[in-house]
């Protein structure tokens, strides 16, 4: 039975990048040696690398902008990291919004560095909106902010402007919808989501906000050491970036952001007319900050738990359970996710819905 992959990464990703690169694992290129063992310095894989960079940039609208596009590791969480050391001036400041865990984890360990200001926060509400109405002080060295939040199912459907650099955590939304990527500075995503399989992040970042803390960067977290090394400072995750690639090629062949992001739209409205349509379920987001990427929802009587479970289940889907920190379900739409998919479980929702209306046994 085919599976409907709703997993919140790492998650599911093209088909045919699967066929590619599995082919890619036996033999690379017709080289005789797979993806896995071949030099990150050969011509095969420098042409991979340089690929995968370009088309970052022409896919996000950065071409010539004077950005630079690099493949790293450690994960957003270790940009946690980076993002202050190479951004916030000693004695400096920045200044934070809190929308969710990781934008609270990222707030901690900016804290490490120097004066740390979140200029709002939802935290109380448990996340379940994006804050409105604050104020980012001009003489902060960045703003920093989380686009989606993949654990409460919120999305930023605008961005505060500002004279500062712009600072954006994208994991769990790059690629999926058009926005002017230019008034960012540094973007930053892991790969397992929209781009590719885990082990490598993107971070598209403006050089001339770069070398203006004061501080001494160690050469690994230095984006400007990654910067003249072409994203090759060390051996860089082979597999991963590929997979990226991939990934990147399957986009533009789609119609690039654009043309993807019309069916992310299609896709959430149909699952979130269905979880406002039915009464045996509830959305747990503000409606004007939902998420087309994460959907988090909840069943209004937790005694259809058992026969919802077993139905999705038996439907072929995977991957639904809910975050713990909210519970009840999140169905993940990320770019690879057919359309069908999305309609197996509204068909679902909807069987659940006959089945309590004919008062049949919860199993």
């Amino acid at each position: 039975m085919k599976k409907h992959n709703y997993s919140a990464g790492p998650c599911i990703l093209p088909q045919e990048v699967f066929e590619k690169s599995a082919q890619a694992v036996l033999d690379f290129n017709n080289s005789g040696l797979s993806i896995l063992e071949i030099s990150h310095r050969s011509k095969d894989f420098v042409a991979v690398m340089d690929e995968a960079r370009a088309l970052a940039l022409e896919l996000l609208g950065l071409e010539g902008k004077g950005y630079q596009a690099l493949f790293l590791q450690g994960g957003a969480s270790l940009e946690f990291l980076m993002v202050p050391y190479n951004l916030m001036k000693v004695d400096g400041k920045a200044a934070y919004l809190d929308t969710g865990i990781w934008a609270n984890n990222a707030i901690k360990e900016a804290k490490l560095f120097g004066e740390t200001l979140v200029v709002a926060s939802s935290k109380e509400q448990n996340y379940n909106h994006i804050p409105t109405d604050y104020e980012i002080p001009a003489d902060a060295n960045y703003f920093h902010c989380t686009s989606n939040n993949t654990i409460f199912g919120t999305q930023m459907k605008s961005f505060p402007k500002t004279n500062i650099p712009v600072v954006c955590d994208m994991s769990s939304d790059i690629f999926s919808r058009s926005l002017d990527f230019s008034k960012f500075d540094l973007i930053y995503a892991g790969a397992q989501k929209n781009m590719g399989a885990a082990g490598t992040t993107l971070v598209v970042v403006k050089e001339e906000i770069l070398g203006k803390s004061g501080r001494s960067i160690p050469s690994i977290l230095d984006y400007e050491k990654h910067i003249k090394a072409e994203s090759m400072y060390n051996t860089p995750a082979v597999f991963a970036v590929y997979t990226c690639l991939l990934t990147l090629q399957w986009l533009k062949s789609q119609g690039g952001i654009a043309a993807i992001e019309k069916i992310n739209e299609a896709k959430a409205k149909l699952l979130y007319d269905e979880i406002d349509r039915n009464p045996l379920f509830i959305g747990t987001a503000d409606k004007k900050d939902r998420s087309t990427m994460n959907a988090t929802f909840l069943l209004v009587d937790e005694k259809n738990q058992v026969t919802f479970d077993k139905m999705w289940k038996e439907a072929g889907i995977s991957g639904l359970p809910g975050h713990r920190s909210v519970g009840g379900y999140r169905a993940s739409m990320y770019n690879a996710l057919p359309f069908e998919s999305v309609q197996v479980l509204v068909d679902v929702m909807k069987k659940l819905e006959e089945v309590v209306k004919q008062n049949e046994v919860i199993i």
